[in-house]
């Protein structure tokens, strides 16, 4: 009678632990955490939390690091897969990634197929989605200065910037597609320049510490601050069209975090970017509070 007993109960945790397993074997494989690296300003923390918002609302836990640092931190970051996605420039990603060089004309889609086809081939990079704005460097001035001198474009700085200070971001004074790119197109070259990050740059030339800044196109500053973005009538600087790029891995292995992001495919133009930018710097709302009432308002996320 014991020996059945026994038998019946070594079958019964039997079936108990096969159940188990099998319901293991069964159970969808658990969405790894998805870090988001940002650069060091307003917009890439916005587009950061935006993304954050966008794979969360497809099941994912995120982490997003506000002002990882720069191009090539960032994409480094990306590569050792200490993030997992970050918005890039296609421009930046041409000549300062991929290292190619500058065309004769530039052509925004031709710059996109290099870039995408680059990334891919040296790196194994995906572009998972192009955001539909470009945020060019420019070159801004005070607009009465401006005025008063008859300055619509960079080339009439010629005779101005040997007695001119310009403030950048960390990456445009050095950069092949900064500063040495308007030299060697322009044959300009300021009397010296001042690298910080975007707020402060900003900040330097409202209190008149440089001359002139390396703007960003989508920046509402260049209007609150009266600045006048000068015309690049060389076409000297590359476009910078935004792009979320991830590794092919990660893309494969999470193919719902790539379908989250191609979701904000083509969904933000210049004129939105620079509105939501305006959130940050004027009306001082928080990064991801802009990108979720964007995000609400397109019908991405559920309130």
């Amino acid at each position: 009678m014991k020996k059945s007993v026994m038998v019946v109960l070594f079958i019964i945790v039997a079936l108990i632990v096969s159940g188990c397993s099998e319901n293991k074997l069964n159970a969808p494989a658990e969405k790894p955490t998805v870090v988001i690296g940002s650069k060091l300003f307003q917009e890439s923390y916005i587009l950061a939390h935006m993304a954050a918002l966008m794979l969360e609302d497809a099941g994912y836990e995120t982490k997003v690091i506000e002002g990882l640092g720069g191009t090539f931190v960032n994409y480094e970051a990306l590569k050792k897969d200490e993030i997992n996605t970050y918005v890039e420039y296609t421009g930046t990603a041409y000549s300062q990634i991929l290292k190619k060089p500058p065309l004769d004309v530039w052509d925004p889609e031709v710059v996109f197929n290099e870039t995408e086809k680059g990334l891919k081939e040296i790196d194994n990079i995906e572009v998972v989605s192009t955001l539909g704005f470009e945020d060019a460097y420019a070159i801004a001035v005070k607009e009465a200065w401006a005025e008063a001198n008859n300055i619509t474009n960079i080339s009439d700085l010629k005779k101005y910037a040997p007695q001119m200070t310009i403030g950048t971001d960390p990456e445009f004074a050095t950069r092949e597609d900064g500063l040495p790119r308007i030299k060697d197109v322009y044959g300009i070259e300021f009397k010296d320049y001042k690298q910080a990050v975007a707020t402060v740059m900003y900040e330097a030339i409202k209190i008149d510490e440089v001359d002139a800044i390396s703007a960003y196109t989508t920046d509402t500053r260049n209007e609150v601050f009266d600045l006048r973005v000068l015309k690049d009538d060389k076409n000297a600087l590359p476009p910078y069209d935004a792009i979320y790029i991830m590794t092919q891995e990660f893309a494969t292995n999470n193919p719902d975090a790539a379908r989250a992001l191609k979701k904000l495919e083509g969904r933000i133009d210049t004129d939105t970017m620079r509105s939501l930018n305006y959130k940050f710097d004027v009306e001082k709302m928080e990064p991801r509070d802009i990108a979720k009432e964007f995000l609400i308002q397109e019908g991405l996320i559920e309130g």
